[in-house]
């Protein structure tokens, strides 16, 4: 049985669907002029067109397959991939991170075949014999806190590397650091709502992309960013607008970065 066809996606306004060279360009990693040695932090978010972030708790269920296309474009250029432990109980996160495809695609480029796996984890409530352990094709990075309890730090220890990264919290500035200082430049983040808000707090969102699900969910969902007061706005520059059926996949730059064009 053949597969099936990859969803089509356009420039909104236009009719020819972008290939997948074209959208790894619309998506190439623009560091700011001054910051080529990085990490710069891409978010990579779902909403309904009523702002709810989830669906039945989690954020897939908002998503089809033009979401689901860059999501897998994005991960395949990133250097690493960041998520909160929340994220990774209820999405499931387990196993091979890229198809056999994009695998292939990184190491013609002298890439690692996997980019590596962040998670922070404040308390380090994560089974060390769950499948994210098990079946992680890299060694996993946790960044926790100081106060983590010390019998659950040991035993994830035997399973990934863990890097206290802030006291009594994750703090995103020590997270910044930590990854620059393991060549981890492209920082792709994928949830969720708390690690958004407290990177939105430390004025580290260099880029979100975010896709518009056209679904009317009502509820009690949360937004896409969480867990800080309400603050002073930052502003963001629209990228581009891509549109997937009623699907849209906006891309937003930090207001007045200037870019380099490096992908």
């Amino acid at each position: 049985m053949s597969a099936p066809a990859a969803a089509a996606i356009t420039v909104a306004g236009t009719a020819a669907g972008l290939s997948d060279d074209e959208l790894l360009a619309a998506y190439a990693w623009d560091f700011p002029s001054g910051r080529a040695d990085g990490p710069l932090f891409r978010f990579n978010f779902v909403a309904s067109v009523d702002g709810a972030a989830a669906l039945d708790g989690r954020s897939g269920g908002l998503g089809d397959g033009a979401d689901s296309r860059v999501f897998a474009l994005l991960r395949q250029t990133a250097d690493v991939i960041l998520v909160g432990a929340g994220t990774v109980r209820a999405e499931g996160y387990s196993g091979e991170l890229l198809a056999p495809d994009s695998q292939s695609w990184r190491g013609a480029r002298g890439m690692t075949a996997h980019p590596g796996l962040a998670i922070v984890s404040g308390s380090l409530d994560l089974a060390p014999d769950s499948a994210l352990f098990r079946e992680a094709p890299v060694r996993p990075l946790l960044l926790t806190a100081a106060t983590a309890p010390a019998g659950r730090r040991a035993a994830l220890e035997r399973v990934a590397d863990v890097v206290v990264a802030g006291e009594p919290t994750v703090e995103p500035d020590q997270v910044a650091r930590a990854l620059a200082g393991r060549g981890f430049l492209r920082v792709l983040c994928e949830g969720g709502p708390q690690l958004l808000g407290s990177f939105q707090a430390a004025d580290l969102v260099d880029e979100l992309c975010l896709t518009v699900s056209p679904l009317l969910t009502a509820g009690t969902a949360t937004r896409i960013t969480a867990g800080t007061p309400e603050m002073t706005p930052h502003r963001m520059e629209l990228v581009h607008v891509l549109r997937g059926g009623d699907t849209l996949l906006l891309r937003y730059g930090r207001a007045g970065a200037g870019t380099t064009g490096s992908s």
